[in-house]
């Protein structure tokens, strides 16, 4: 567990987590109601809709047993919305690394490009420079042709 904990935090960086909630436990919490229940008994307000309306009329053990089992299903929800935040906190970093690896890849793609286009304007100019030697020597064949006739 101290494995998972450091995962956790570890991919937690960018999100608040408070210390004191890292060893938060709903079992704990539960038994530390049970110990507070047993001492001092049910408070006498229980009109706050956890329990039903029918719960007024059954007694302290009933409703400490429905209590148990909402807490136990509030347990469940709180486990599967866990799991769904490791899923999601897992599918963000694999985003992050493909977002990475295509920055990292436009980057080399743009540096190629503008490699290409270097070479294009040097093979641009070294073609106009061969079109005037070019011309300048089909003018120079023209004048002996004419030196010759």
């Amino acid at each position: 567990s101290s494995k998972i904990r450091n995962v956790e935090v570890q991919s937690a960086d960018d999100v608040a987590v408070l210390e004191d909630c890292m060893d938060f436990s709903l079992a704990k919490t539960i038994s530390k109601i049970e110990e507070e229940l047993e001492k001092r008994g049910l408070p006498d307000c229980l009109d706050d809709d956890i329990i039903p309306s029918i719960g007024n009329e059954i007694g302290a053990e009933a409703q400490i047993r429905f209590l148990k089992a909402k807490l136990r299903v509030m347990q469940e929800e709180l486990n599967s919305v866990v799991c769904e935040c490791r899923k999601k906190d897992d599918e963000n970093q694999n985003l992050k690394t493909r977002l990475k690896s295509t920055e990292e890849e436009n980057t080399r793609l743009q540096r190629t490009i503008n490699m290409q286009h270097s070479q294009t304007e040097k093979y641009k100019m070294l073609s106009q420079e061969a079109n005037k030697k070019s011309e300048g020597l089909q003018q120079e064949v023209i004048a002996l042709e004419k030196v010759l006739q």
